[in-house]
């Protein structure tokens, strides 16, 4: 029962008469964008959602749990962070387009742009490069600004028209443009300096001594470059630095950056997208790197899916990309926070 100085409950006729426009335009959406994928012959897949490994980036977070076997012995299983080890799977058997609107799940996470459990739309293409997906998530976004009939997303004083000709910046380019350093004269063979970068970035960002190269590239980015970003437009970031790589390759023309990039609208981040590594080792690699910051930083480490790893060298050179559904969904619909977008918000919260 609700107190007196507590608001109703989501479910409250009244509460949701006010979220209902939204979810009606969270369902054209979906409806309009299965659509798209339907005519350009992807396959809709359904992957599991318990997993050996959650993901293993160093600032990623999941939820745990721990199955019963038939013999009453127990299992560590993750609620996954993305479908990516899944999908990648799919791949390696045979899977030349999929996509799926994935549910996923991250602790440590809660905002008016995050959720502990969210939507992701995820699709991959098999034997094509990652600009084939960049040019797919541009459409994908305009498709649900079509079916809603929004003519501009707005949010927090910025705007964004869904379907102008995006803009196209490098990562090293916007940190030029934006905060004035010189970006890639930070990374010698695949590593940054991060002593140089420090330095570089001393005037613009309150750097700790701890910090490593990858924390003051991501408080740059997040103080100078992002709120620039989206702005009259879509912005496509792309060529991240190499220490950013993630999942993504190195780009062969200049392996300084990767195949990585992100979509921006209104300064908020859409999607994550990869021309997909398929180097094992490399991935190994990196996975083990980012495992020994997290067990730094937070005393964890999460296991790796040495399935995955196997897949990886399998599958065909392809790309890919994570989009957030519910933040898609928030500016197409003209709602403020990502919580008005979704059918029941989390549990526990009013």
């Amino acid at each position: 029962m609700a107190g007196i100085d507590q608001p109703s409950p989501w479910w409250s006729a009244a509460r949701y008469a006010d979220r209902k426009p939204f979810l009606m335009a969270r369902s054209a959406i979906t409806k309009a964008v299965r659509a798209w994928f339907d005519e350009q012959g992807f396959a809709e897949v359904e992957t599991a959602i318990l997993q050996v490994s959650p993901g293993n980036e160093t600032h990623l977070h999941a939820p745990r749990t721990e199955l019963t076997r038939a013999d009453g012995t127990r299992a560590t299983r993750y609620l996954r962070t993305s479908p990516e080890f899944a999908a990648k799977k799919l791949l390696a058997a045979g899977e030349a387009k999929i996509f799926e609107f994935a549910r996923v799940f991250r602790d440590r996470e809660r905002g008016d742009l995050h959720l502990p459990e969210f939507t992701m739309l995820e699709w991959y293409r098999a034997n094509a490069p990652y600009d084939a997906v960049m040019a797919d998530s541009i459409v994908v976004i305009a498709q649900a600004a079509q079916a809603t009939g929004i003519g501009r997303f707005s949010f927090r004083g910025r705007t964004a028209d869904p379907f102008a000709e995006p803009e196209s910046l490098t990562v090293a380019a916007a940190f030029e443009r934006f905060a004035g350093i010189d970006l890639l004269a930070t990374i010698a063979e695949g590593e940054g300096d991060r002593a140089q970068l420090a330095a570089a970035a001393k005037t613009r960002v309150r750097i700790a001594d701890d910090d490593t190269w990858s924390d003051i590239f991501s408080k740059v980015l997040v103080e100078h470059v992002e709120p620039r970003l989206g702005q009259g437009r879509l912005t496509v970031l792309f060529e991240y630095p190499t220490p950013e790589a993630a999942l993504a390759r190195a780009k062969a023309a200049d392996p300084r950056v990767a195949e990585r990039f992100e979509v921006y609208a209104c300064g908020v981040e859409l999607a994550n997208g990869f021309g997909e590594l398929t180097d094992a080792a490399e991935q190994r690699h990196r996975f083990d790197l980012a495992m020994d910051e997290k067990a730094r930083r937070y005393g964890e480490r999460y296991p790796l899916d040495d399935d995955f790893l196997d897949a990886v060298a399998a599958m065909p050179e392809s790309s890919g990309i994570a989009l957030g559904f519910d933040r898609l969904v928030m500016l197409a619909s003209g709602a403020l926070r990502i919580d008005q977008v979704v059918w029941t918000p989390p549990a526990g919260e009013a």
